[in-house]
């Protein structure tokens, strides 16, 4: 009793507890909807090894068993399972041949390309990668080594242009088998990477409306005149399957995205307030069903022989003959130091990390590694440039523009492989006469989708500073035409932003050994 103590000391642990009905009724309604919940997450290791197999291709993926690896039938199910429709698989293969032929066309015609040897090659490379990767992994030209073959003063000879293809295969293998190339894509910042994206999908979209405007001379590799509004290659067409494909397609926006957005927007059940945003009804057109990139190239298959009956005549019958291209000192040297050191870098970029950050984006539970991509890029080209196949490379504009189109899976380059190889083993080098009548304003067409998809890929940048960093980026590598030196300045002007960011008071304390509280006399 003294001093205020409690005469009952055990009071307070004997006194009843009192809990809230609310509570009761809470805790009662938890646990009646956890029997209906799904079982909890494993540990955080379990997870962790979750992560790492979906973000494998599908043939490293592991049974959660044992070490043993996924059967062939199984990893070959897996990559090459339809996602969507047949129809949408389809349109997508042929989403990426905006810029396709354009570069193969100028080739066989300044150079001397061998079309059968590329068809055939190129499509085993869109077989193979489909099932490693699972996604519609494009097979395109190395457009540096294409660009310097076609427009210098002196064309490059197909040795020459080989020896580039082999150099710069050599880089991009010892880059990924290494891990180097996976410590270059950790590492670099999203802004900068945003950047290239949105500078490469701009130079597609660009070049593609000079497709439309103009007539092409890619032999030359200059525009023409501007292109007559009447006939079967005129502006009167371009536009109409302009047209077209934005009446089916509208933005490229799939099931997918309507739905997330959807949940974000459809307003609550019984509630009579509306979203700020505009409600979203589904389309009367249903564009998994209409393959429009694939019925633009037949259009324009057909218009070929429309425009000229006389290609058929040309056509030859059987697949070109298989050489080793053989390649003197001269040859190495003037590939190399001419087409593959632009090639390079490019290829690093685009071709690699841009790729592995849009497959993210498009295919979160199907990511690929920068290591894979890249031992890929290599493996194609030290096989096919030995025997005259074009250089050839995965870029982010074809992965965007199969899937703008309605590639989901493997499936989609599946089919693109089963059509080169067919067309490669039927009419060989020959078929190139058809794809010199290809009309040129459809060619624009879906290249305009494959670069506007690919910059679109841009738009996740949050905060004003990763905005800055991006479009300087973007400026840099447009004007001066190389996205070696862009990502050079964005890499630059991000680390800046960060040094501003530092605290120099604190850093020059904490250089000095003492805490900081002390120095402050705290």
């Amino acid at each position: 009793m003294m001093n205020g103590e409690d005469p009952n000391p055990t009071s307070h642990s004997l006194s009843p507890i009192r809990i809230p009905m609310s509570s009761f009724s809470l805790s009662l309604q938890s646990v009646h909807l956890s029997a209906h919940l799904p079982p909890p997450r494993p540990s955080m290791a379990c997870t962790a090894e979750e992560q790492e197999q979906r973000s494998s291709t599908p043939l490293l993926l592991r049974h959660s068993g044992g070490d043993r690896s996924l059967s062939f039938p199984s990893a070959l199910a897996s990559s090459f399972r339809l996602k969507t429709t047949v129809w949408a698989e389809l349109g997508g293969s042929v989403g990426d041949l905006g810029t396709y032929i354009p570069i193969v066309l100028a080739l066989c015609l300044v150079n001397g390309l061998d079309l059968g040897t590329t068809l055939v090659f190129t499509a085993l490379y869109n077989a193979t990668t489909g099932l490693l990767f699972g996604i519609p992994m494009p097979v395109q030209p190395m457009k540096s080594i294409a660009a310097v073959a076609i427009s210098e003063s002196t064309p490059l000879s197909i040795p020459e242009i080989m020896a580039a293809g082999l150099s710069t295969a050599a880089v991009l293998f010892l880059l990924g088998a290494t891990g180097l190339m996976s410590f270059l894509y950790r590492f670099i910042p999203v802004p900068v990477v945003r950047g290239v994206q949105l500078s490469q999908g701009l130079s597609f979209a660009f070049s593609a409306i000079k497709y439309i405007r103009y007539d092409q001379d890619f032999a030359a590799a200059k525009s023409g005149g501007p292109r007559p509004w009447l006939g079967l290659d005129g502006l009167v067409l371009a536009l109409s399957t302009l047209l077209f494909v934005i009446l089916v397609t509208g933005s490229g926006e799939n099931d997918e995205d309507r739905h997330r957005q959807g949940q974000f927007e459809s307003p609550p059940h019984g509630s009579s307030h509306r979203p700020h945003g505009r409600c979203r009804r589904r389309s009367c057109i249903p564009s998994s069903r209409i393959p429009a990139a694939l019925l633009l190239f037949l259009l324009g298959l057909v218009l070929c022989f429309v425009r000229d009956p006389s290609i058929i005549g040309d056509l030859r019958f059987g697949p070109s003959k298989l050489q080793i291209v053989r390649m003197t000192w001269d040859d190495w040297k003037v590939g190399f130091l001419r087409a593959a050191i632009p090639q390079i870098p490019l290829s690093v970029l685009n071709s690699v990390i841009a790729v592995c950050k849009l497959s993210a984006d498009l295919f979160p539970d199907r990511q690929v590694s920068a290591a894979a991509v890249s031992v890929s890029v290599g493996l194609m080209n030290l096989v096919g440039c030995w025997f005259g196949a074009m250089p050839v490379c995965h870029g982010a504009g074809g992965l965007a523009g199969q899937y703008r189109f309605g590639g989901r899976s493997g499936a989609s380059v599946l089919f693109l492989a089963v059509g080169k190889l067919a067309l490669g083993l039927a009419f060989g080098s020959s078929f190139v006469r058809i794809l010199g009548q290809f009309p040129i304003g459809i060619l624009g067409v879906l290249l305009l989708f494959s670069g506007i998809e690919l910059a679109m890929a841009s738009r996740d940048m949050g905060t004003k500073e990763e905005s800055f960093v991006m479009l300087v980026c973007a400026a840099v590598s447009l004007t001066g035409s190389s996205a070696a030196l862009g990502f050079g300045c964005g890499i630059v002007l991000y680390l800046l932003l960060r040094l501003r960011e530092l605290d120099c008071y604190s850093l020059l304390l904490a250089n000095r050994g003492a805490p900081i509280g002390e120095q402050a006399g705290v």
